[in-house]
């Protein structure tokens, strides 16, 4: 009979944990991710922007900044935005006067240090990018490590034209 108290027992308080945790996962903030990895020790992330294109079918360009207070480099090497078909990171640069971008593969951020992805700078290109992204709204951007650690952001969508 005591067993079938402490089983009734787990069991209600069981459910009452479960319960809560569907209320905190129904009631997200707007531009945030209750899903979204938390970055790893030391990185953060900030101001992150989604400019939409001026050409409907031209990729987006997303900007951000990130801090790195780890005792260790940080190498970023892979990138999604979400309402994306696919994104990569680039580089611009600017070669006998003309500009033109150059795919990177892997972006280090030096322990101790920070750095900005803004325009004619470092960015991420974000192609096919989906009708349902309009100004003023957010999507979330997720950045993978080498060692296999993701972190999440908020980016707010703009529209081309709108300043940084």
């Amino acid at each position: 009979m005591k067993s079938i108290r402490l089983t009734a027992i787990a069991l209600a308080f069981a459910g009452i944990s479960l319960a809560a945790c569907q209320q905190e996962a129904a009631e997200p903030t707007q531009g945030a991710s209750p899903a979204a990895p938390e970055a790893p020790a030391g990185i953060a992330l900030a101001n992150g922007v989604l400019v939409l294109p001026a050409v409907k079918g031209n990729p987006g360009a997303v900007y951000f900044d990130i801090a790195n207070k780890s005792e260790s480099d940080a190498s970023i090497v892979g990138v999604h935005v979400d309402g994306a078909g696919s994104a990569m990171m680039h580089q611009t640069m600017t070669v006998d006067g003309m500009n033109s971008m150059k795919d990177m593969s892997e972006f280090v951020v030096p322990k101790g240090g920070s750095a900005g992805f803004k325009p004619g700078g470092n960015h991420i290109m974000a192609m096919e990018l989906d009708d349902r992204l309009k100004p003023g709204s957010f999507t979330d951007v997720t950045l993978t490590f080498t060692n296999g650690d993701k972190a999440t952001f908020s980016a707010e969508i703009r529209a081309a034209g709108d300043v940084r």
